[in-house]
């Protein structure tokens, strides 16, 4: 019987923390080797360069031994690939879509976005991260990568990734239009290396809210310290009044974010709020080695959540995200261990006195016009959603 109660932890897992770069794309690869009868891979960015070409080389071979192959991309982030491009896979046997271009002209959808990152085969393994597919997120001489995470995941809730996977290319029709999965196989997973895992989505249009409501679990439920790792970290004011409340409590909140961002305006307004979280005793730290474009939460060394969810009203609001919560101490406290030694270890820890000697009354000017100008185009960008998108939800 399927899984279909997504807000449920499921029991008979195995869970492996991948790292950005090489590690990641050799077990896509790897993975896409394995695939007998299905494969969905959907993404945010799949651009046509070395990487690219490097995961549609694993595709086209797959497609060639008689896996049925479905690639979705976003329609705004991925729009740079070529016709002859997307000829050519079609050609080979995969099948492809763009998921909701910039404009729609029945419904509008200006600024919903496939964010999400997930690759599922043959009801066996599935893979939910952060990571695109494109070179900035491989390793390439002269250009490491950018720091970026995902779960390789094994056991029941590989049906729960598909299920999405279905309903997100048949444009969310429906669990009665898309056909049964049968032959679910039977997972042996040692009672040791069990976790328990539930899929979390946010998606406005559809009702899905669920990652925003696993952070909020988080805020609320911690007992010790959160950690949070965020490439975009501007929360909201419900988000900001919850972590508040949480250090009331005396809860120790460290949140790592980016040293050297790709989005200079996100950069400036996100240290804007510095002077916030420094005044609520968050500690906070920039990672200066590459681009950090990981999206995680630890709770109490007990449960992560990790994926694309920003922690941004962006992610809240326009865009389609997955992430995987994961119920494991063991696990929790590796992965906090992991960013002590390989994050943590590599960035720089801003205080008072730091934020003081590197800021001063233009820099403060600057950051608060990123910060009120991205907070201006988060509202333009999700007003929609927030209000006339549920009114046609109803109706649907």
């Amino acid at each position: 019987m399927l899984n279909t109660q997504v807000n449920k932890y499921s029991k008979n897992n195995r869970v492996h923390l991948i790292t950005g770069g090489r590690p990641y794309f050799d077990h896509l690869v790897n993975l896409i080797s394995k695939a007998e009868n299905t494969l969905y891979l959907q993404t945010y960015i799949f651009a046509e360069d070395e990487t690219g070409r490097f995961v549609t080389k694993a595709l086209v071979e797959a497609a060639g031994r008689g896996v049925e192959v479905y690639l979705m991309v976003d329609g705004y982030a991925s729009q740079n690939l070529s016709k002859d491009f997307i000829s050519k896979l079609r050609q080979q046997g995969i099948k492809f879509k763009f998921f909701e271009p910039l404009f729609r002209s029945r419904q509008f959808y200006l600024g919903r976005r496939l964010h999400h990152k997930v690759c599922v085969i043959d009801l066996r393994f599935g893979l939910v991260g952060g990571i695109n597919i494109a070179d900035h997120y491989n390793d390439l001489p002269g250009d490491p990568p950018w720091l970026d995470f995902a779960l390789s995941v094994e056991g029941e809730i590989v049906q729960d990734l598909l299920i999405l996977c279905q309903k997100t290319w048949n444009g969310f029709q429906s669990l009665k239009k898309i056909p049964e999965v049968e032959n679910l196989p039977s997972f042996s997973i040692p009672q040791e290396e069990r976790s328990e895992i539930r899929m979390r989505r946010n998606d406005w249009v559809r009702w899905k809210d669920e990652i925003s409501l696993s952070y909020m679990e988080l805020f609320r439920g911690a007992k010790s310290q959160i950690t949070i790792l965020s490439s975009y970290f501007l929360p909201g004011r419900v988000f900001r009044r919850a972590i508040r409340n949480a250090r009331k409590r005396g809860v120790e909140i460290t949140v790592i974010v980016a040293g050297v961002s790709d989005v200079k305006i996100a950069k400036m307004a996100e240290r804007f709020m510095y002077e916030w979280l420094l005044s609520n005793g968050i500690k906070i730290y920039e990672y200066n080695r590459t681009v950090l474009h990981g999206k995680l939460a630890i709770c109490d060394d007990n449960w992560i959540t990790l994926g694309s969810f920003n922690v941004n009203d962006i992610s809240t609001y326009a865009s389609v995200e997955l992430n995987l919560d994961v119920k494991n101490p063991k696990f929790a406290h590796q992965l906090r261990y992991h960013l002590e030694q390989n994050v943590i270890n590599h960035s720089t820890l801003i205080s008072d006195s730091y934020r003081a000697k590197h800021t001063n009354v233009l820099k403060r000017f600057v950051q608060w016009s990123a910060f009120a100008a991205i907070r201006t185009l988060i509202y333009f960008f999700t007003f929609y959603f927030k209000r006339i998108v549920r009114t046609e939800e109803k109706k649907s």
